[in-house]
């Protein structure tokens, strides 16, 4: 019997000898995929472009899913006519659906293929009753403590404005591009995109322009955000999430009065339904985005975290643990479910025979809304529960996964590279949607 035991002993020894031998290993071959890059020399950014994106931002080019404002949107239109004089008169426009632009910039070399940089005009309405809780109005423009405040500075007219000054810039220096570029602006993003960048789409396929690569608007740069890191983190969007929109609806054959309730009622058994759902959420799954993410920000870090990173196939579950705490991390690796509106009632000694609820899923490349579906018929469980989808145009399904290795990859990464030297460049997921989704081929 001794014996026995010294002998599982050694085994036991053994094998974790062994196994802290292959996380050693790992760890110190867990090489950078950093590249290197000579920083440039930094542009210097006047008050006057900081201005130009504030008067913007004062501009409510608010889109609705019924109408646009469209006064509003022909006062941008004109103020960056105005303003970038050189883009309005020696680049070729195009007018889509009225409010959407084609610029095209003719490169040297008309043998190489162009390639598409994207932004929206559009941003979207703010409730009244939320105005208040506003530090500055929505749209304000305000310029205060080193910040523009207000709808459109992050979402999205800083892209476009961004790519507005950069072009009349170059133009003022006699700048020719290589290599053709097109620069296109949606004027309503947020309610889908249907009159805007799926009509710019159908206009190329007409004219068959093809791109080298389409960059829209995506991720951003971390600084400070991730565990482990001290330096800042670039990721560069080379897929995005699906969007689609579900309704959960309880009808029953009768409703009844309050005072004599039966057991189940229609707002109880959608209630349960959405307990249910909370209490189970999809699966977690380290995707393509994601091993390509750690696998560019391992490397970077000290231990313990490095060993983490080196060795998945021992730690995967501490990762996705550790992900799972943050809403931001834990929608890189699960389909996500939000209840948005809820309906049922109309008076508060009625029981009303029916109740339904509005549920928006982002779903992660490599699932689908029919499998979000099946999901979600499996874990409720209840016949009771009828699930249909909810504004099915406003939806769409995870784009397929953009090489980390292309030409516009390695351009993105050059140049942040170039800019913020200190910056790790990853691939990442985008967890919103964009208007580039269209361009799917």
């Amino acid at each position: 019997m001794k014996k026995l035991k010294r002998l599982l002993l050694r085994l036991f020894l053994f094998i974790l000898l062994a196994v802290v031998a292959v996380i050693i290993i790992n760890t110190i071959s867990y090489s950078s995929n950093q590249i290197d890059v000579p920083p440039i020399k930094k542009i210097t950014v006047n008050d006057n472009v900081v201005q130009r994106l504030s008067d913007v931002v004062k501009i409510p080019t608010l889109s609705y899913e019924t109408h646009i404002d469209t006064a509003a949107f022909v006062q941008l239109h004109q103020y960056i006519d105005s303003t970038f004089p050189l883009v309005d008169s020696l680049l070729e426009k195009t007018t889509i659906n009225q409010f959407s632009r084609i610029y095209k910039w003719q490169g040297r070399n008309p043998n190489l293929q162009p390639y598409l940089l994207m932004a929206h005009l559009d941003v979207v309405p703010v409730e009244k009753e939320s105005q208040a809780n506003w530090t500055e109005p929505p749209y304000s423009g305000k310029i205060k403590d080193n910040f523009i405040w207000g709808r459109g500075t992050l979402d999205d007219k800083v892209c476009a404005m961004g790519i507005l000054e950069t072009i009349e810039r170059l133009l003022k220096e006699n700048y020719e591009p290589q290599r053709t570029i097109y620069f296109s602006f949606g004027h309503d993003e947020e309610v889908g995109g249907l009159h805007g960048a799926q009509a710019i789409v159908e206009y190329f396929l007409q004219k068959k322009i093809t791109f080298e690569y389409v960059l829209d608007e995506g991720s951003i740069i971390l600084d400070g955000a991730i565990k482990g890191l001290t330096q800042p983190v670039t990721l560069i969007g080379t897929a995005e999430k699906g969007y689609c929109t579900l309704q959960l609806n309880v009808n029953l054959e009768h409703g009844g009065h309050s005072s004599m309730p039966p057991q189940e009622t229609a707002i109880g058994i959608l209630s349960h339904a959405l307990a249910t759902l909370e209490d189970h959420p999809f699966p977690t799954k380290i995707t393509q985005n994601a091993q390509e993410l750690f696998d560019n920000i391992g490397p970077e870090m000290g231990l313990p975290n490095k060993a983490i990173f080196a060795n998945l196939w021992l730690f995967k579950g501490v990762l996705k643990s550790q992900f799972e705490k943050s809403p931001s991390s834990n929608a890189m690796l699960r389909t996500t479910i939000a209840p948005t509106i809820i309906h049922g009632g109309v008076k508060d000694n009625v029981l009303p025979s029916a109740a339904s609820a509005t549920i928006n899923f982002r779903i992660l490349p490599g699932e689908t809304s029919e499998t979000v579906i099946a999901y979600l018929n499996k874990t409720i469980n209840d016949k009771r529960v009828k699930i249909s989808r909810n504004n099915p145009k406003f939806s769409s399904e995870p784009s397929n996964v953009s090489s980390s290795s292309s030409f516009g990859f390695n351009a993105l990464q050059k140049t942040s590279k170039e800019i913020f030297p200190n910056a790790i460049v990853t691939p990442s997921l985008v967890v919103a949607g964009t208007d580039s989704r269209f361009f799917e081929p």
